[in-house]
Formats: structure tokens, sequence, C-alpha cells
């Protein structure tokens, strides 16, 4: 419910002197009476009439309310709104060689790989998301889907040691195009994240993002890792042990892929920095969503003003029959 002529509602404050004068008046009004005593008239019940005394201003007072609710002029509205989505079909490729169990990101790097891409996965409910992992061979986690509660616990089930290690980029590439490339979305997208240079498959890198050229497929390149030594656990017949290694990867096919496709190449060396290339890759690619909203309203200002007419017709009559004050 709403009100066309709001201001109208101000005259509401009237009343408090109205009621002011009435109670004033009415102890004016009160005759006098001199007597011995009035211990007995105590006893004496009070009439009816005298009950519903006051009823005849109450009437009043309601209908000065109703009156002035009428005044302005509220309104019942009947709104409904249409989307158009024009939504974005991502598919998100990720590394998972040993190498991704480097502690340089916190806890290491595939955790915090899981972590941020399921924050992004959860801030873009109108797409289509998917999942393709990928280490010495490549697999499909999760097929484009718009259900992302599944999504994320697929997500959750990723590990290492889940296919054989190594890192093939260009195979998980390859898989992740050919998973994307007939998608009727208006925009589609990769976004590669590895830590390594490629060592196995039998596509290169360069070769599977000139595939993905090819189909108006954009891919962002996320290198994971810090500059310099990091530690690796390492399994051993003696428990875990951790190795160090210099954290290098091929970060010149990445910016190539990125450029070759129309995307961007980041480098993520911690975890703030990995949320914030995700946040940098939500902002470019904006679910692009047309809304047409409707509005109608109804007058209701006719049904306060009958009641009100009501409420004075009964007063009227009440004061002249019933409740009729004799001077």
């Amino acid at each position: 419910m709403t009100f066309n002529n709001p201001e109208y509602l101000f005259l509401l404050l009237m009343l408090i002197p109205m009621v002011f004068w009435y109670i004033k008046e009415m102890y004016k009004s009160d005759a006098s009476l001199q007597i011995s005593t009035h211990r007995n008239l105590e006893l004496i019940p009070k009439s009816k009439k005298v009950k519903l005394l006051h009823i005849p201003f109450i009437l009043r007072v309601l209908a000065i309310i109703l009156i002035i609710v009428a005044l302005a002029r509220p309104q019942a509205s009947n709104s409904w709104r249409t989307e158009n989505t024009e939504g974005i079909d991502i598919m998100l490729t990720l590394d998972v060689s040993g190498t991704m169990l480097a502690e340089d990101l916190k806890p290491n790097r595939l955790e915090a790989s899981k972590e941020v891409a399921t924050e992004f996965i959860l801030s873009r409910p109108n797409d289509n998301i998917g999942l393709v992992v990928f280490s010495g061979e490549s697999f499909t986690q999760c097929p484009l889907t718009t259900d992302h509660a599944v999504l994320v616990n697929l997500f959750k089930a990723v590990n290492y040691g889940i296919i054989e290690d190594g890192t093939a980029i260009g195979l998980g590439l390859a898989n992740a195009v050919n998973r994307i490339k007939d998608s009727k979305a208006k925009s589609k997208v990769i976004i590669l994240l590895t830590d390594g240079s490629n060592n196995r498959g039998d596509i290169a890198p360069i070769t599977a993002a000139e595939i993905a050229k090819s189909f108006g497929i954009r891919v962002y390149a996320i290198g994971v890792g810090s500059y310099g030594k990091v530690n690796i656990p390492v399994q051993t017949p003696i428990g875990l042990q951790y190795q160090q290694m210099d954290s290098e990867f091929d970060e010149v096919s990445l910016k190539n892929i990125a450029d070759m496709t129309g995307g961007k190449y980041f480098r993520a060396t911690n975890n703030n920095k990995l949320r914030a290339i995700y946040q940098e890759i939500d902002q470019m690619e904006k679910t692009k969503i047309n809304v047409r909203e409707f509005n109608k309203k109804n007058e209701e200002y006719f049904i306060f003003a009958l009641v009100a007419l009501v409420l004075l017709i009964v007063e009227v009559l009440l004061r002249n029959t019933i409740l009729k004050k004799i001077p």
C-alpha cells in the first residue's frame, strides 16, 4: 500500500488538540449537586447510556482519520518484472599435478585454488560453469552446468593423485575447448590455472590456443606460484618429507595463449593475489541482464471514504436518539 499524497497524513496531528478539547469540555459540562454524603451513591450502578457516552466522539475521530487517509489517496500496487539473461559459459581448467602441493600458497597451491574458484562459482549464479582437471592426462570433472551446488561438491573432490602425474597443459586446454566449443552462449571463457610447464600430452599448448581462438573462446591464464624456492611435500618410506624446488613455469606460453585468444595472463604469488585475479576476471566477464519492470496501481481511497461516511451517519443517529443529551 502506497499513498499518492502522503503529505495529507500530517492532518492527523489535528486530532491531538481535538481530543484535549473534548476532555476539557466534558469536565466543564458536569453538573454539580450539593449533598450531605456520596457514600451510598458509589453503590448505584452506571446506566448503559453513561457507559456509551463517548461512543459518538470515538466514531467522529475514526471518521476523520479515514477521511484524511482517503485524501492521501492510498493505492495498491501490482508490479512484476521480466529478465532476459545473456549468460556466459565458463570452463575452469585446473592443474592437479604434484607441484600444486607446494605450500607458498596456504595451505597449498591446489587447496587455495579450489577455495578461491569455489567463491568465484558461487558469485555467478546465472552462468554455466564446468570443470576440467589435468596433470599427466586430462578429464572432465563436471560438464557445463547451472547446478553450482553439484559443481562445488565435485570441486571439493579434486585432489592430487586422481590421475597420472605430469603437466599436460595443451591436453587440458584442448579438453576444455572441446567441452565449451558448441555452446550457444554469447561469451565463452576458459580459465586455465597451472604452476608448471607442458611436459606431457600429444597437444602443444599453442595448438590448443589456436583451436580455442577458432571457436571464439577467450582464455584467461593464471600462473600460480611465488618467486624463488618453495617447499613441496614428498611421501617417502620414512614418512612425509619436504623437498625444495625453484618456483618456475612457462610464463611465455601462458602469455601467448592469453594474447592469442583475447584473454589475459595473471601471476598469483599468494592467496590474496589469486583472489584478486578471480575478482578481476569476474568484473571483466559480467553477465548481461536486460530487465523490464511493470507497475500497475489501483486507487483504494473509496473504501476509506465510504467507511468514514457510515461512521458519521451512525454518530449523528446516536447523538439524536439513544445518546441524546438534554441541556
